[in-house]
């Protein structure tokens, strides 16, 4: 222990919780790899993993490590790195050869594989007797046929109305119980090998069968293909596993739980591989580190709205724009007199309500009396806005049904309003309350930095 301890000294402490070397190597060499853009030196990404360790240090102390959601999400990656390394090529071979017994012993069981060949007359369920008589008689002249020696399969290519079959001679694949309907089911299961059918009456029509043989089980070599294949296709390895670990449980006693024998593994794992372990703690930690973030930075930022108008007021200056925007619409109509309906129908509403507003007035069920595009335009958005209201010489193509364009709305040198740059106040507010919050973490929790061992981290 003194030996990993030294191997894995102590980096930094953060509200006293130790902090080894190899997780900070880890964290710093996986953002700080060659393609990265804003490659940091050691010194400048000390901060920033502070700040990431103290976040989550905010998030268990906030206990948000025993929330439902959060335990099982982490579980699902845990079992995901944990789980495939319980089962191995001989426990998925066993489960394949059970699958094989249980399956030969079922159809052996149960009258095993008959190959047969069958020739049908199709008959419709709506038939009439009349149609149900002439297609029962003409089966019987096909059997008559047969008792007199006549070839089943020349017949069955020529008379028969199952088209995959009659191209083989009236060839069935091999057959068990439970694959077809009952009435062809017990005519054939009570036959001899060479025998015929009388014609015998399904849902499909008048069938006359053949039983050919009684087939042999294929050998496990034979199907070990396919049953690997079946498992795969299936995800039965997950049952494997399961069942593997109640085994494993049941033979351990003292009560112990498949979730612990899972947790015991997982530490096996990490002792032998550090890179496995920093990267199930950076798994949990980032799970941790979301929900604290948008519990107090993201979401607070997007719903907090005397916040972010205070916010927006104390900036605006920030929010100024270059070149003057248009906030209003460009919009087409049918009519002259809809023109001036347009503009009163807006005139008294706030202009985040005009798009309901005109909607509910003009293009109420199915009839569109206006087109319209609302929005904050800058210089080349909209060529109607360009034209009417930049001045500038640009082409407005016309819109097929509505003739006459108009705009209506006002020219802003700057935002008047919190709508007119929501996003980016937002985006700005989430910054200045992950400052305040980083600040308020730093007075929280002492964070005590071993420069000494800091100089020692191996940049790969």
């Amino acid at each position: 222990m003194a030996f990993a301890q030294q191997n894995d000294p102590v980096i930094m402490t953060i509200n006293g919780q130790p902090i080894h070397r190899s997780e900070f190597e880890y964290s710093y060499n996986k953002n700080n790899t060659d393609g990265v853009i804003d490659k940091k030196s050691i010194n400048e990404y000390v901060d920033l993993f502070i700040n990431y360790k103290l976040k989550v240090q905010a998030a268990l102390d906030a206990k948000l490590d025993t929330l439902t959601s959060f335990k099982q999400e982490f579980m699902t990656y845990r079992d995901q790195q944990v789980r495939p390394t319980m089962i191995t090529d001989a426990d998925v071979e066993a489960e394949a050869q059970k699958i094989y017994k249980e399956t030969r012993d079922r159809i052996e069981n149960s009258g095993g594989l008959v190959r047969c060949a069958h020739i049908l007359l199709a008959l419709n369920q709506k038939a009439t007797d009349s149609e149900q008589e002439k297609i029962a008689n003409r089966a019987d002249s096909i059997y008559n046929v047969l008792k007199k020696g006549g070839n089943f399969a020349e017949l069955a290519k020529k008379f028969s109305e199952d088209p995959g079959s009659a191209a083989r001679g009236g060839e069935l694949p091999l057959i068990t119980k439970g694959q077809t309907v009952p009435a062809f089911e017990n005519a054939l299961f009570s036959m001899k090998a060479g025998e015929i059918s009388h014609p015998i009456l399904s849902p499909f029509g008048y069938h006359i069968i053949k039983y050919i043989k009684k087939e042999d089980f294929q050998p496990y070599d034979s199907l070990k293909a396919d049953i690997h294949q079946f498992i795969e296709a299936r995800n039965l390895r997950e049952q494997i596993i399961d069942q593997k670990l109640k085994n494993m449980a049941t033979e351990a006693g003292n009560g112990i739980t498949p979730e612990q024998l899972v947790e015991k593994k997982l530490a096996e794992m990490e002792a032998k591989d550090e890179n496995l372990k920093n990267l199930i703690t950076e798994y949990h930690d980032g799970l941790l580190l979301i929900e604290m973030s948008t519990r107090t930075v993201w979401d607070k930022a997007s719903t907090d709205e005397a916040g972010l108008q205070a916010f927006f007021k104390k900036n605006k200056k920030n929010y100024a724009w270059k070149e003057p925007r248009f906030k209003g619409i460009a919009y087409h109509v049918q009519k002259q007199e809809d023109v001036k309906a347009v503009k009163d129908c807006v005139a008294k509403v706030p202009f985040k309500a005009w798009g309901d507003k005109l909607r509910t007035t003009f293009n109420n069920d199915s009839t569109i009396r206006i087109r319209v595009e609302k929005g904050l335009f800058k210089m080349g958005d909209n060529a109607l806005v360009d034209r009417d209201i930049f001045k500038q010489k640009v082409e407005v193509k016309p819109v097929k049904d509505y003739p006459i364009d108009a705009v209506y709305g006002k020219k802003l040198k700057a935002p008047e309003d919190l709508d007119d740059v929501r996003s980016l106040v937002i985006s700005d507010y989430q910054e200045e309350l992950e400052k305040e919050w980083v600040k308020e973490l730093r007075k929280k929790y002492p964070v005590i930095v071993n420069r000494e061992i800091l100089t020692t981290v191996n940049k790969h």
